[in-house]
């Protein structure tokens, strides 16, 4: 008669415990996968608001010097110079323009950089906290050498403000350069960069365009 071999308990209880951890091994790949990819959506997420943003930014800047006549300070280029501003460095300088059809000139300091500050409330009465719904806009400038703030702020009801506080930091820091005879003679293009102050945010935002006019 043939005698079965009883399996002995032991080695059956052996390999529950290596399926046991198998198991357990192959769960937390998973969730340590989805975790990566919740944290890589969110950061995905985050810069596309902020690339957004800066290309609001940008558009903005450049309509508004685009409103500057063309003899301006704010958007000539000196005699002598291809260039005024820079992308690479905030340059606060005193620019004179070639003379006009009058043979006049015009002078005036002029900086090529500024900070924008974007919040929902400025602390006024329209604007007292960030339950509100209001929306500002707090913009740096130079004055005698000396850096002021425009806040423009939006409130639910309608109500358009501004004032003249300091926001807490900034958020987006632009630069930008006048080209004379670019991309032909006879025009110049302004180019403006954005860049997001959070240097926590990676990668980083940065984002750039540019304009032709007379």
């Amino acid at each position: 008669m043939l005698r079965r071999q009883a399996r002995k308990p032991g080695r059956a209880q052996g390999f529950t415990l290596i399926e046991t951890v198998f198991a357990i091994v192959i769960l937390t790949i998973g969730v340590l996968g989805m975790a990566a990819l919740g944290t890589k959506m969110m950061s995905t997420g985050q810069q596309s608001k902020y690339m957004s943003v800066a290309s609001q930014l940008a558009s903005e800047k450049l309509e508004e010097l685009s409103h500057w006549s063309e003899d301006d300070p704010h958007v000539c280029v000196p005699v002598g110079n291809g260039t005024a501003g820079s992308l690479g460095a905030d340059i606060l300088q005193q620019t004179t323009c070639p003379p006009d059809a009058s043979g006049a000139t015009n002078s005036s300091s002029v900086s090529y950089y500024d900070d924008v500050n974007l919040a929902v409330n400025t602390g006024t009465a329209d604007c007292p906290n960030s339950t509100v719904g209001c929306f500002s806009e707090s913009v740096s400038g130079q004055n005698a050498g000396v850096t002021v703030y425009t806040t423009t702020y939006h409130s639910p009801d309608g109500v358009i403000g501004t004032n003249n506080n300091a926001p807490a930091s900034a958020t987006f820091h632009r630069r930008w350069v006048v080209e004379a005879d670019s991309p032909i003679a006879g025009v110049r293009r302004i180019t403006v960069l954005v860049t997001l102050a959070n240097a926590a945010q990676k990668p980083g935002v940065t984002f750039q365009m540019s304009t032709v006019r007379p």
